[in-house]
């Protein structure tokens, strides 16, 4: 197993600090949960590094959601990306079972800028997410003014919006990894033909060549079920794409969350090799026995 999705602080953490005793603690953690190897994947908009791309992209829209965005990043770019790949690096270089990654958001036409500042970091992995819509954060569960716009908005037209997001990022080719492939479900609202979206979602992943995670996080969540649904995930695996593991932990106590339970899923739709990354090369390693290495791809 793997935990593919690990962040070293939580959201509401706005000054942070860097320790490679906490990334060891990480370590440890997952491997007493029988997970082999680790991703590092802080948010992009956690760096100061992320402001150059982001400025004007929120002009046109909502006053009261643009306000709020502008807030959001006052409170969260304050960091600096090379001192957190550098922190990444080391403990890969310590012999802890680590990569380094990053989660990248989706910016909305402007996912050229972001592979052009990546491009000159090792990353190993990089995660591709949809956490907005526009101005609107779908799935900040802990903002009433986001989560009130889900009563004035449509569904159909959410997960609309949200799927052709996510062909916008797969098409781009900026990232490896799809990222809760169906997060837009977190807040409970589902549409009227939510296996069309599914289809949608899969082909993405698929004619893209990414691969996708199978996250725990969401059983967390209003949604309650893991991302991606088992619908998707049977999708996902019938059109051959590639799969990580993760948690998307925020904290120790969160890492390798319920990996008995993906394991479990992983069985039940015949998967029994996963994909690691180095160098953002993919390459197999078996869902069972962390000692055993997998083949490469």
């Amino acid at each position: 197993m793997l935990d593919y999705h690990l962040h070293l602080w939580p959201h509401d953490q706005a000054e942070v600090s860097l320790s490679l005793e906490q990334v060891a603690d990480y370590c440890s953690a997952a491997t007493a949960a029988g997970v082999r190897e680790v991703a590092l994947t802080e948010h992009l908009f956690r760096f100061v590094q992320s402001e150059p791309i982001v400025a004007g992209l929120f002009d046109e829209e909502d006053p009261a959601l643009r306000a709020s965005m502008a807030r959001y990043w006052e409170h969260h770019a304050r960091n600096d990306l090379d001192a957190y790949v550098e922190l990444a690096a080391a403990a890969k270089a310590s012999g802890l079972p680590v990569v380094i990654g990053l989660e990248v958001d989706y910016y909305r036409d402007r996912m050229d800028k972001v592979a052009e500042l990546l491009a000159g970091y090792p990353f190993d992995v990089l995660l591709g997410s949809v956490h907005w819509l526009g101005a609107w954060r779908f799935d900040d569960l802990g903002d009433p003014e986001h989560m009130a716009r889900w009563t004035a908005r449509e569904v159909d037209g959410a997960w609309e919006a949200y799927v052709g997001a996510i062909e916008e990022l797969a098409a781009s080719g900026t990232c490896d990894v799809l990222a809760h492939l169906d997060l837009v479900k977190v807040a409970g609202h589902l549409p009227a033909h939510l296996e069309e979206h599914w289809d949608r979602l899969a082909e993405a992943a698929a004619s893209s060549g990414m691969s996708a995670e199978l996250s725990s996080a969401g059983w967390t969540k209003r949604c309650a079920e893991q991302y991606p649904a088992r619908g998707l995930l049977e999708r996902l695996v019938e059109r051959g794409v590639g799969l990580t593991t993760a948690s998307d932990a925020h904290g120790v106590s969160r890492v390798a969350d319920r990996a008995g339970d993906l394991r479990d899923l992983l069985a039940g739709v015949g998967v029994e090799h996963l994909l690691a990354f180095e160098g953002r090369v993919a390459h197999r390693v078996p869902v069972g026995d962390p000692d055993r290495l997998g083949d490469r791809r």
